[in-house]
């Protein structure tokens, strides 16, 4: 399989996405936004992951001077248009809402570390979560969440956030959990956010707790998830029968 990854800033790296990928054997390319990289036009990868970053969907170039929101939008519809498979990571999960025609809100809660999180009953009856327990641990540093569209489906939510992880389509999905992080993109983050950050909030971890965590088990949930998507995007590019969901 061919992956592209649409990286925004340089700390907000892919995690797990590209451990499985490396492990599988598929190539990589990416787009590397903070180096003022351009957004590619086409739809050449059988896969797009669009992974997060301090940006909102509203954010104009102007305000960042690297962030093309609508170049991230059209590459996501088109990957859409054309029956491929794309993964939007926080605000790349806001970005690809967006560009099925969901504007993105403020989530309820602002969350930073692993919370609990849930599957909805539509999420168990998904079949790429087969492997996710009913209650699981998830990632976060957010303050949005994605929109809804009419089709959209909400798969798994938390105390904090009600869109967790949303289905846009067949092969598209927001997680609005990082559940590819890793205790160094949480050390990179934490680096990245100075001395003075201290955030507050309910669903708020301290920089010890996120630093201790063992995001091992959210990486594998991932993995497994990944799995079974890109085997069905597989036997689906193919022309072979899938499973039916």
């Amino acid at each position: 399989m061919k992956i592209h990854i649409i990286q925004q800033d340089d700390w907000v790296t892919p995690g797990e996405y590209l451990e499985w990928a490396l492990r599988n054997g598929h190539e990589v390319s990416y787009t590397r936004c903070w180096k003022m990289e351009e957004v590619p036009k086409e739809a050449e990868a059988d896969l797009l992951i669009v992974l997060g970053g301090y940006q909102n969907p509203a954010m104009t170039r102007q305000e960042c001077a690297y962030y093309d929101a609508a170049a991230e939008k059209a590459l996501i519809r088109k990957y859409a248009d054309a029956g491929k498979a794309v993964i939007g990571v926080c605000l790349g999960a806001q970005l690809l809402g967006e560009a099925m025609g969901g504007a993105y809100e403020h989530s309820p809660e602002c969350e930073i570390g692993p919370v609990r999180a849930r599957l909805t009953k539509e999420g168990r009856e998904d079949l790429f979560f087969r492997d996710f327990p009913d209650a699981f641990d998830a990632g976060e540093w957010h303050n949005d969440m994605p929109g809804l569209t009419p089709d959209a489906v909400i798969l798994a939510k938390s105390e904090g956030c009600p869109r967790q992880i949303v289905r846009y389509g067949k092969f598209l999905y927001g997680f609005q959990t990082h559940m590819e992080f890793t205790r160094k993109i949480m050390a990179d983050g934490i680096r990245d956010a100075g001395p003075g950050w201290q955030p507050k909030g309910h669903f708020v971890q301290t920089r010890e707790e996120l630093l201790a965590y063992d995001y091992a088990e959210m990486n594998r949930l991932l993995s497994a998830f990944l799995d079974r998507m890109m085997e069905a995007y597989g036997q689906d590019a193919s022309g072979q029968q899938p499973e039916s969901r």
